[in-house]
């Protein structure tokens, strides 16, 4: 059995990054091929993208298949796994939703006094 805190730690590396939670709630919409993809999800890069991809493959979020078609395409789709992150990141979302107000007035306040011992 996997080390329960350094893979929950691994985890929680890549869904904090930058580009998982858009490219997991692109794909909740359907397969897409990487240039649809890619084109959803702006401005990422295709160096940022295939890397997002991979470690989402690696973790079981994300299935990759090749299409038998001339020229080779790839498609992406979320994994069981994936579709049940995707849920759990909803309530996250949803309670983004519901505090946005709070955060924002938290954020001007904070930035507010950080200028002043600037």
């Amino acid at each position: 059995m996997a080390d329960y805190r350094a893979l929950t730690l691994e985890v929680m590396d890549l869904v904090g990054d930058k580009w998982t939670l858009l490219v997991v709630y692109v794909l909740g919409e359907g397969p897409l091929r990487f240039s649809d993809l890619r084109r959803r999800t702006a401005p990422i890069s295709q160096k940022m993208l295939t890397q997002t991809l991979r470690q989402l493959e690696r973790h079981g979020m994300v299935t990759r298949t090749v299409l038998p078609t001339a020229p080779p395409q790839v498609e992406y789709a979320l994994a069981d796994l994936g579709r049940s992150f995707l849920a759990a990141a909803s309530v996250v979302c949803a309670w983004t939703r519901d505090n946005i107000d709070a955060l924002e007035a938290a954020r001007t306040r904070s930035d507010a006094a950080a200028g002043e011992k600037g």
